[in-house]
């Protein structure tokens, strides 16, 4: 099946291959004929997690991200482990990042983050009847996070002053705004 718009690869050269993410060039046939490269990303995928308490609270984690040299408050979220189903993910960072398990995990919706450039997608969850666990699993060794549970006013306050400030939590805040006005109408 032709797709509209397609690129055929012509070549790909992989040109860093590091623990999260690869980085590959190919070079591709576009619709007109004519040839171009393209720099493309590859991760091996992600989850995030609305996880809220029985106080309608968002648990978000506060870590330095280093691309931009600042703190974010962010939700829950960590990448896919080879062969781990997306579920199995969410369980799993929910427990390492907050200490919580949830007793109820529903799908939301998966997105990509960057399709100019990367494949990365994220598997969004909704996480409810928390329960803090009594000795989590150990998160990763070399992050470092802090414990936030928020009220959608005070995620919404932290969106305007650029403490929430990645592509997946002010999904997931726009995405609690929206249904809390639909629940409540």
């Amino acid at each position: 099946m032709v797709k509209k718009f397609e690129e055929k690869t012509v070549s790909t050269e992989t040109i860093f291959e590091g623990k999260i993410i690869s980085v590959q060039v190919d070079e591709v046939e576009l619709p007109n004929g004519k040839l171009s490269k393209r720099e493309i990303v590859r991760h091996p995928g992600a989850v995030a997690l609305i996880a809220l308490t029985d106080e309608n609270k968002i648990v978000m984690v506060e870590q330095y991200r280093k691309p931009l040299e600042r703190s974010l408050l962010e939700i829950p979220a960590g990448k896919l482990e080879p062969g781990e189903k997306p579920a199995a993910t969410a369980e799993r960072e929910l427990e390492e990042e907050t200490g919580y398990r949830a007793g109820k995990m529903e799908y939301i919706s998966s997105f990509y983050t960057s399709p100019g450039f990367a494949d990365e997608i994220i598997h969004l969850y909704l996480a409810t009847g928390l329960e803090k666990v009594e000795n989590p699993a150990d998160g990763d060794e070399d992050e470092f996070v802090e414990l936030f549970e928020l009220t959608l006013e005070e995620a919404l306050e932290c969106m305007r002053n650029e403490r929430i400030y990645d592509a997946k939590t002010l999904f997931a805040v726009q995405y609690l705004q929206l249904m809390e006005k639909i629940w409540y109408e």
